[in-house]
């Protein structure tokens, strides 16, 4: 678990290097890199993990993966993140990213609201991620990252790839090292398979987000950090989510949506009241990364709890 954890923190480290080399060769936002190539790359255990539940029968453990890390990568990616190195906020991503992942949340809520999953609700999160990209990829082209003209590039761009995909590969597997490692523990230890599942599951596909976007706040790659998290929430409703709706269709599991469902989506709102801030330029704070954790661990406790039977 040592050497999963090492890996992790190199791995993170080399792919934000390269991807934040890459934008700025190419001429594009960190923002767009965050929001499309790393939150796509670092929400590929999920799109995995629901993948493969979705094939065998078990579309509620893909759903409940989908919302699990979504809550996780607001309360613990970013609240950790926030504390690690507070986080600056450019007021586009306040104005116009922000909303729009609320606007997404809402829609899905929509979807769901019926209690059911079915394959008409995932050819419609497909059409709206096909939205999402092209409006992202346009507005991301079109914005004037003003600090980014006085940085030359640090690496070519074979440099640059190169670094990204090695970074990836570090960081999905030694996300999955960790995750073997904590659950031998776990296991020796006689915790639960809910318990397991609940904890070192749910937050070990989250790894790859945490990682890289501690990196990247670390690295003063604010953009690339919030973008990350936002990137991957919206690719886990919209990319993820139609594998059990469109291979294994069916009911909600009582719960999922009147409580898991609506954390996730207090949360959305709250990082977006947190990020007004009081100042001209927004930012997620120590304080407000605190709060982020603490509500994750109130989460975490109330599944406990209601799972026991307490």
């Amino acid at each position: 678990m040592v050497v999963g954890l090492a890996g992790l923190v190199f791995g993170a480290d080399r792919f934000v290097f390269g991807a934040s080399s890459l934008a700025r060769r190419l001429g594009v936002s960190p923002l767009l890199v965050g929001m499309l190539i790393v939150g796509f790359g670092t929400s590929a255990p999920e799109m995995l993990v629901s993948a493969v539940a979705s094939v065998e029968g078990s579309g509620g453990i893909a759903l409940g993966n989908v919302v699990g890390s979504n809550i996780t990568n607001i309360a613990l990616v970013l609240g950790v993140s926030a504390v690690i190195k507070p986080i600056g906020l450019h007021r586009d991503i306040v104005r116009r990213e922000l909303p729009v992942v609320i606007g997404i949340t809402t829609l899905a809520a929509l979807l769901l609201i019926d209690g059911a999953l079915t394959q008409i609700d995932g050819g419609v999160l497909i059409a709206l991620l096909i939205v999402f990209l092209i409006r992202t990829i346009r507005t991301g082209r079109a914005a004037e990252e003003v600090e980014d003209k006085d940085k030359e590039p640090a690496v070519g761009y074979g440099r640059a790839t190169l670094w990204l995909v090695i970074g990836l590969a570090l960081l999905m597997a030694s996300s999955q090292g960790v995750v073997w490692g904590a659950s031998t523990i776990a296991r020796i230890l006689e915790v639960s398979d809910l318990v397991i599942g609940l904890t070192i599951v749910a937050i070990g596909t989250s790894l790859p987000e945490l990682a890289a976007t501690a990196a990247a706040a670390f690295r003063g790659e604010h953009e690339m950090a919030i973008g990350n998290v936002l990137g991957s929430n919206v690719f886990n409703l919209l990319a993820v989510l139609p594998f059990p709706a469109l291979l294994d269709p069916g009911e909600l599991e009582p719960g999922l949506l009147e409580r898991d469902y609506a954390v996730m989506a207090a949360l959305t709102v709250l990082l977006l009241v947190f990020s007004f801030g009081y100042g001209k330029q927004g930012r997620i704070n120590r304080v407000e990364g605190g709060v982020f954790i603490l509500i994750y661990v109130g989460y975490l406790t109330m599944l406990v709890i209601s799972a026991s039977g307490a």
